[in-house]
């Protein structure tokens, strides 16, 4: 084959098959370029079959749910049940039947760029999305599991249609009959998947712009989480406006500065 290298690069990414003829002319090709190209090509289309199979996985409770009837199935998610400031943010997505965009998964398993990228395709496709933000000082009033819940309630509230099914990730939510509980379920369902996305990017730019109004404890990079420079601050700072007083370290840091005084 004449072809160079980059031109044969160029005709591989539109080859979807190995009886494709152009793919079974490179392969009587013995240019070690031609050769790493065959095999970066196989090593793509498998990674491809891995997330078509992945995407009929998650998609499987939505689509036993629809046959059996239901039309507006909600998956629920929240982010920020462990850090010591800022709000827990739940989100509430129904996503349309067709929905089939690839390498939809658990928030936390997704690098930022990604989950920003997904973040824009879940808002222009999914049919409805709510979003729960329950702050500090109401986590401190009813303890973070309540407010996790008033959270996930408030996203809920928001969709419009509102659900007739609702999947939830991990915790019984109890706002509908018609309800299932799913233990790492943004692991299994696309619409929880899609929550956790919503909920994550959505606290997480919360975040970043709360670490420009109260620096010194890294907020844009540990998101409230008890990191080593979050601690620090709280030993050298002490506790912010967001901080959450009923969490240990942030009542410990905060009891300290007051016999300071």
């Amino acid at each position: 084959m004449s072809e160079s290298i980059s031109v044969i690069r160029e005709k591989l990414s539109h080859v979807i098959s190995e009886q494709d003829p152009f793919f079974q002319l490179c392969l009587q090709d013995e240019r070690k370029g031609v050769i790493k190209l065959i095999e970066s090509t196989r090593k793509k289309w498998e990674k491809e079959a891995q997330l078509i199979a992945k995407l009929a996985e998650m998609k499987q409770y939505e689509t036993d749910l629809s046959t059996q009837g239901f039309q507006y199935i909600a998956g629920v998610d929240e982010v920020g049940r462990g850090p010591l400031a800022g709000p827990v943010v739940a989100a509430a997505v129904i996503l349309p039947a067709d929905f089939s965009v690839l390498g939809i998964n658990d928030s936390k398993q997704l690098s930022e760029a990604k989950r920003d990228m997904l973040f824009e395709i879940i808002k222009k496709e999914a049919l409805s999305i709510g979003v729960g933000i329950v702050e500090h000082d109401m986590i401190d009033q009813v303890n973070i599991y309540e407010a996790t819940k008033l959270a996930m309630s408030e996203a809920l509230d928001q969709l419009n249609p509102a659900p007739d099914f609702i999947l939830v990730d991990a915790m019984p939510l109890k706002y509908s009959e018609s309800e299932l509980s799913l233990i790492k379920g943004d692991t299994k369902s696309i619409s929880i998947a899609a929550a956790s996305i919503i909920a994550k990017v959505t606290r997480d730019r919360m975040m970043q712009h709360y670490d420009a109004l109260y620096p010194g404890y890294d907020f844009a990079n540990n998101m409230g989480y008890g990191t080593k420079k979050h601690l620090n601050g709280l030993d050298t700072i002490g506790v912010c406006p967001i901080h959450r007083l009923s969490f240990s370290p942030v009542k410990e840091a905060k009891l300290h500065f007051e016999s300071l005084k």
